[in-house]
C-alpha cells in the first residue's frame, strides 16, 4: 500500500535543456513495449492528484510504454536506494527514471550522503539497463521560491555526467513555479503532472529514447 503521509518537497526552476543533457550518451530507441521504472518520492507518486493523473501514468499514455510507478511519499535517496535492488531483482526494466533528493535537502541530510546515495542508485540502474535518466530537483531557497524562480541543485548535473545517465533538468521547476499547476505549495495538480509527463517525454525523444 502506498504511504499517504507527505513531507515537503521543493519547487523548481524554469525548464530548459542543459549542456550536460546534450552531452549525455545517446541510447538506442526503446521498444514500443518497453517497461520503465519510475523511482522517486511524492512527485513521482503523484501526490495531489488521482492515481491516473500521476506523471508516470500520463507518460505511459504518451509513449505506450508500461511505466511502473514506484514513487513513495516522503522518500529520501537512501530510502530509494534500499528499494531499488529488490525491484530490479523482481522485474526486468528497459529503462529507469530516478527523481529523488528533495526530502534530503529539506531534512538537512548531509549533501555528501545524498550524492553518494544517488550515485549508487545510478550505478545499480546502469548495471541493469543503459537507459537511465536522472530528474533534477531544485535546491531550497525561500527567496527564489517566493518569486517562482528556484533552480535545480547543481549536483544533479554532476551526478548524471559522472554516472553516464541522461539528465532531465528543470521539469519540476517549470510546473511548481506556476500556481495554476500546483495542488499545494510543493505538489503538482493533475494538469501539472500532465505537463511534467509531456516535458519528460519530449526530453526522452530528444535523447533518442523514442
Amino acid at each position: 500500500m502506498q504511504r499517504r503521509h507527505v513531507l515537503p518537497l521543493l519547487a523548481a526552476a524554469p525548464w530548459a535543456l542543459s549542456a550536460c543533457q546534450r552531452q549525455a550518451p545517446k541510447a538506442a530507441m526503446l521498444p514500443a513495449s518497453a517497461t520503465v521504472l519510475a523511482l522517486g518520492d511524492s512527485l513521482t507518486f503523484g501526490y495531489g492528484a488521482p492515481p491516473e493523473a500521476a506523471w508516470p501514468a500520463q507518460l505511459a499514455s504518451l509513449t505506450g510504454w508500461q511505466v511502473v510507478n514506484e514513487g513513495v511519499n516522503g522518500d529520501t535517496a537512501e530510502g530509494a536506494l534500499a528499494r531499488l535492488a529488490p525491484l530490479l531483482a523482481a522485474q526486468r526494466f528497459d529503462a529507469i527514471l530516478v527523481g529523488i533528493g528533495g526530502n534530503d535537502m529539506l531534512r538537512g541530510v548531509p549533501a555528501d550522503a545524498t550524492r553518494r546515495h544517488i550515485a549508487e542508485l545510478l550505478t545499480q540502474a546502469r548495471a541493469h539497463t543503459a537507459h537511465v535518466a536522472l530528474i533534477a530537483t531544485p535546491a531550497p531557497d525561500a527567496m527564489r521560491a517566493a518569486v517562482g524562480a528556484l533552480s535545480d541543485a547543481p549536483f544533479y548535473a554532476e551526478l548524471a555526467r559522472a554516472g553516464g545517465a541522461l539528465l532531465i533538468p528543470g521539469v519540476y521547476a517549470d510546473v511548481l513555479s506556476d500556481a495554476a499547476l500546483r495542488s499545494d505549495r510543493i505538489h503538482a495538480n493533475a494538469q501539472g503532472y500532465a505537463r511534467i509527463a509531456k516535458q519528460i517525454a519530449d526530453q526522452l525523444r530528444a535523447a533518442g529514447w523514442r
